[in-house]
């Protein structure tokens, strides 16, 4: 490996360890054994390699499109909806949770970071219509991406905070799942 993956390497555990806000570029440094410069030479900034390295971390989820033969429920249904969603908080549970670091990214207001972070944010829906609904993701359109894939993505955000905010009283996939069926019920009450 070169400085250049080494760096990357090495913010991605920093990341997960220290969070956005708290690393440093001596940490990374550290953490990958190469030096201040490289830092510059290969992302330009601090604050770059840490966006990178936060999209590499999400694009290593295990629950990814790999993961989406393990799910046994039908594509968009409510089986497949709470296995996703289940698999999604568990990772929620675990100490060093990328989602939590998600909620520290979102609130970060630098330009580049923001710039680099929105980008990926349809291949993030993208990746999520892929995943409920079975297929691949170069078969999710970029609409399909825009409308259920953001709507998903909207879904994850909250998620996110209520698990950030207080563990305890978020929801689970259960509760998730038994939300979606009453607003499936009440589409079909009113037509």
């Amino acid at each position: 490996m070169g400085h250049r993956e080494d760096l990357l390497e090495g913010a991605k555990r920093c990341l997960l360890e220290k969070g956005f806000a708290r690393t440093t570029a001596r940490d990374i440094v550290k953490e990958s054994g190469t030096n201040l410069a490289s830092i510059g030479y290969h992302y330009g900034s601090k604050d770059a390699l840490l966006a990178q390295a936060y999209v590499a971390l999400v694009d290593e989820m295990p629950f990814d499109g790999e993961g989406a033969a393990a799910i046994s429920g039908a594509p968009g249904s409510l089986e497949r909806f709470r296995e996703v969603w289940s698999n999604i908080v568990d990772t929620m549970r675990e100490p060093g949770s990328l989602w939590r670091l998600s909620m520290e990214v979102m609130t970060i207001e630098l330009p580049e970071v923001r710039d680099h972070l929105s980008r990926a944010q349809r291949e993030g829906g993208r990746g999520l219509v892929a995943l409920l609904m079975d297929v691949p993701e170069e078969e999710v359109s970029d609409e399909r991406a825009d409308t259920l894939g953001r709507f998903y993505l909207t879904l994850m955000t909250g998620l996110v905070a209520q698990w950030t905010f207080d563990p305890k009283t978020a929801p689970d996939a259960d509760a998730l799942t038994e939300g979606l069926r009453q607003v499936i019920e009440a589409v079909r009450e009113t037509g």
